[in-house]
């Protein structure tokens, strides 16, 4: 099995570089666990409040149960992710059960930020952005998937967003086995990790 983290700033392009990776690869070997899937559920909180979180801190995930689950399906054992909702910042009564590959992709913007959760990654990546790109995927991202007005994505933007970048994401780069500049149009960088991943699957089939 191999474990591979894919982190990056807000709108870099991870999910386009996880989306390209997995076409790829062979049919059925890989798996995504999401680290938006594991922020802290924030049901006791008024409505308000809850839309007020800083989901750019790290404190806002559930490390542990990420890490948790990460070592039980690399020991071949079955996990239910969490279900987590930007629009009314809870978690969902429903899990999505997850079952082991022989690739697991894990993907977020804070991943290299805990190093129990880098401890248990075979690769490590970040996807790197002009930060005006990014600003520009998140404003049409947060209108379209998470019902909010220009100017409220750009308030958080200033306010939590990018200052959250700077200190915690951009300096987690440091961490990274491999930096992918321009996203996922970088497609020599994209080939080059997917043949580093079936280079280490067939390595590990003649083990």
């Amino acid at each position: 099995m191999l474990i591979v983290g894919i982190a990056g700033g807000t709108g870099s392009g991870k999910s386009t570089v996880v989306r390209k990776i997995i076409e790829r690869l062979p049919e059925n070997e890989v798996v995504v666990i999401p680290q938006d899937a594991y922020y802290k559920d924030n049901s006791s909180l008024p409505l308000e409040e809850r839309q007020e979180i800083n989901f750019d801190h790290p404190h806002s995930i559930e490390f542990e149960l990420l890490v948790d689950h990460l070592i039980k399906l690399k020991n071949g054992q079955p996990v239910e992710q969490p279900i987590y909702s930007y629009l009314t910042c809870t978690r969902a009564k429903e899990t999505i059960p997850v079952f082991s590959r022989h690739v697991i992709i894990v993907e977020g913007i804070l991943i290299l930020t805990s190093k129990q959760l880098r401890d248990l990654l075979d690769i490590k990546v970040y996807v790197d952005a002009d930060a005006d790109d990014r600003l520009g995927r998140v404003i049409t991202r947060d209108i379209i998937e998470r019902g909010r007005s220009v100017s409220k994505v750009l308030e958080r933007y200033e306010k939590t967003v990018k200052p959250m970048h700077l200190q915690f994401v951009e300096p987690s780069k440091k961490y990274a086995d491999l930096i992918i500049p321009q996203g996922g149009n970088n497609e020599v960088a994209i080939k080059i990790l997917v043949d580093v991943i079936l280079k280490t699957l067939i390595d590990h089939s003649k083990i």
